[in-house]
């Protein structure tokens, strides 16, 4: 999966959550080694899991898990003829307790969690081992009756410090008057006397420490010094004695190696679920279903880290369309829609529940890349638009038809004309690999490319245009508004102003204009509006008429090479108009006729003129059996009517009857065929 992704996606946050849920070293690194996987089947059985914990802990008690305080040492020992202490025994007994306590609890709940509970099938009580180590340790401790040769030696030891005990009581009595004070020390493991400084060459015996102040001295007194020495002797003995113990303990360990590591490995799985099932529960997440076909069904889904506070959202793609632009104004929620779709996409194909509604449905993919954010770097030199391509470019190199494709903000950091030409190829090409792309724009020209092109498909942010609040609902099916002029107009920007810029936006820029009046919002703020839908006649008529424009081409571009010449020079006339400037403004001033063949640039479609240019400069233009109102000033002459229909063929094709329909596409097909090849040439050119 894309790094890079993974990090826009805030997917380390979800597994920083997580970890918070896990209690053994192996259970987090479980979570820190989690990544979205890409077989069904694997995820299908991780879901399920996970569904089946979250009822354990939801309506039962809670789960014995191990926390493996002190295992990790160990299991990386054994082997390694380490010999283990006292302490590392007691960890072990505490383990294999906690291991028994969990194969009664999963055993008693198959029935119900059969998934979950088959994984403490495999695990081992290691009842041999834990019996050992509680007859030979208690309380930390070796006991005497671990082996005969230490219960002698302690015993020894007992007789000894009984009698190195009345010698010593003895002395203190005898040297009461010259102690600093009545009490026993000790120095380096042995018996002392605290004689005051100016008395002790009074004592037998060998000084062995001082105080800070120099008054005290710590004297071990001759009499005891030969029971000392012994005592000591006993106590070398007795750890001897210990570690013997501790060593057989140790290769009968060493035995259970490979139960312990599959223990500890299971506990690991156990804890990992479990952590996975806790953070469903906190999330109120649900189990989904999964395909591999694209098809993305989200009801009423929210983003992990936001939980209640965000507008649930209601999403779908894959279907009639694999391509969506979502539109609206800024802070509507278009981008957290596609955090929202791409993170919770993450968070199931890492067998994770997500907060949606029962009924959801996830798509597989085998890659999700991501642009969001204009990534914009001082260090790196890169400007937003810079930002944006590199993103596009690594985009590219991964995309196919298993790619989810998450685009923010399309054609911003650049000239928007070039901006939009240049998105709207993006969208070309990753629907022609056959990539699932979400994608924002604010650009009227990158919806209307949406709502004319197979495979795509509209929607917008839900904006309350009285309080001028959004309401982060997602509305699949239109296209939204930016509403800027009314935004700028409540944060305090002078009437007057937005007033000029409606006239702008309606008119365009020209010096010395005078303040246009204030347009309707859709009519200032849409480039393009659809028609209301004519009777399916005309719909039919239309896509007649491309017919014949295609077959008047056809005809010419296999006439002769010189006529091929002729269509090219066409075809470059078309590029040229593609994106008209003003030194090519007089050649568009005759009004465009019914009938005519007109080619939208930001489009980069054809259409048919069915109705004459209105008071704003609006045409209507048929393209792909629907009808829009175009600014004469986004297109340019593709064919005039005239080339499309012969003097001695008079026909008004808007207005065709249905009847007339096929007689008038024979009847031009006949004509195209019946023309020599000088006079196709001459009506081309």
């Amino acid at each position: 999966m894309n790094e890079k992704a993974l990090q826009r996606l805030e997917y380390d946050k979800i597994k920083e959550t997580l970890m918070e849920h896990a209690i053994s070293y192996v259970g987090k690194k479980h979570v820190e080694q989690m990544m979205p996987m890409t077989s069904s089947k694997v995820l299908r059985k991780k879901l399920d899991e996970v569904a089946e914990a979250k009822d354990l802990i939801q309506y039962g008690a809670s789960v014995p898990i191990p926390s493996l305080e002190g295992i990790e040492q160990i299991v990386s020992l054994l082997g390694t003829g380490y010999v283990f202490s006292e302490k590392d025994f007691m960890h072990m007994t505490q383990f294999m307790t906690s291991v028994t306590q969990l194969m009664k609890y999963m055993a008693s709940k198959s029935d119900i969690a059969p998934r979950v509970s088959t994984y403490a099938a495999s695990m081992h009580p290691m009842s041999k081992l834990k019996s050992e180590i509680e007859q030979c340790i208690r309380h930390g401790q070796v006991v005497d009756a671990a082996s005969k040769d230490l219960l002698k030696t302690r015993k020894r030891i007992a007789v000894f410090e009984e009698r190195l005990k009345g010698k010593l009581d003895s002395l203190m009595s005898k040297y009461r008057t010259i102690l600093q004070e009545n009490m026993l020390s000790t120095r380096n493991g042995r018996y002392v006397l605290p004689i005051k400084k100016e008395y002790r060459k009074q004592v037998n015996g060998m000084v062995l420490d001082e105080s800070a102040s120099g008054q005290t001295v710590y004297m071990e007194p001759t009499e005891v010094s030969t029971l000392q020495f012994e005592l000591t002797a006993l106590r070398s003995e007795e750890e001897r004695e210990v570690t013997k113990v501790l060593m057989q303990l140790s290769a009968l360990a060493e035995e259970f190696t490979h139960e312990f590591q599959i223990n500890v490995e299971t506990v690991g799985a156990y804890d990992f679920l479990f952590a996975k099932a806790k953070y469903a529960l906190a999330l109120g997440a649900k189990n989904v279903q999964l395909n591999e076909d694209g098809i993305v069904l989200l009801r009423e889904a929210r983003h992990p880290l936001l939980g209640k506070k965000m507008v649930p959202l209601n999403f779908q793609i894959g279907r009639k369309y694999k391509s969506l632009v979502i539109t609206g104004p800024n802070t509507g929620g278009k981008t957290l829609t596609l955090k929202t779709v791409g993170l919770l996409t993450m968070m199931v194909q890492s067998g994770l529940l997500v907060p949606v509604q029962e009924g959801s449905m996830f798509s597989i993919f085998s890659n999700i890349a991501v642009d969001i954010g204009d990534g914009q770097s001082i260090e790196h030199a890169l400007s937003t638009f810079s930002a944006h391509i590199h993103n596009v470019i690594e985009i590219l190199k991964i995309t196919n038809d298993s790619t989810l494709v998450l685009i923010d903000e399309m054609a911003s950091g650049t000239d928007p004309g070039e901006g939009v030409g240049l998105s709207i190829a993006i969208l070309e090409e990753l629907q022609k690999r056959g990539a699932t792309v979400i994608a924002t724009t604010h650009f009227n020209e990158i919806k209307n490319f949406a709502s004319v092109t197979p495979g795509f498909q509209n929607a917008r942010m839900e904006f309350d245009a009285e309080t001028l609040q959004p309401l982060y609902r997602l509305k699949i099916g239109e296209a939204g508004q930016s509403y800027a002029f009314l935004i700028a107009l409540k944060l305090g920007i002078p009437a007057e102003m937005i007033e000029r810029s409606r006239e702008i936006t309606a008119k365009g820029f020209a010096s010395g204009a005078q303040p246009a009046q204030i347009f309707t919002e859709k009519e200032e703020s849409e480039g393009i509006d659809e028609y209301p839908q004519g009777d399916q006649e005309h719909s039919d008529q239309m896509q007649d008429d491309t017919e014949v424009i295609n077959d008047v081409k056809e005809a010419a571009a296999h006439s002769s090479s010189e006529t091929q010449m002729s269509v090219q020079k066409v075809d470059d006339t078309e590029t040229e108009q593609a994106e008209p400037t003003e030194a090519a403004a007089p050649a568009l001033q005759k009004p465009f006729e019914i009938g005519d063949c007109v080619f939208i640039s930001y489009l980069g479609r054809t259409g048919i003129v069915f109705a004459a240019e209105d008071s704003k400069g609006n045409v209507g233009v048929m393209i792909q059996n629907q009808k829009y109102k175009i600014n004469k000033k986004r297109m340019a002459l593709h064919i005039e009517k005239k080339e499309l229909y012969p003097s001695d063929y008079d026909m008004d094709i808007v207005f065709e009857t249905k009847e007339n329909r096929k007689k008038r596409k024979m009847m031009n097909r006949k004509y195209v065929e019946g023309l020599s090849i000088e006079t196709k040439r001459e009506d081309w050119q």
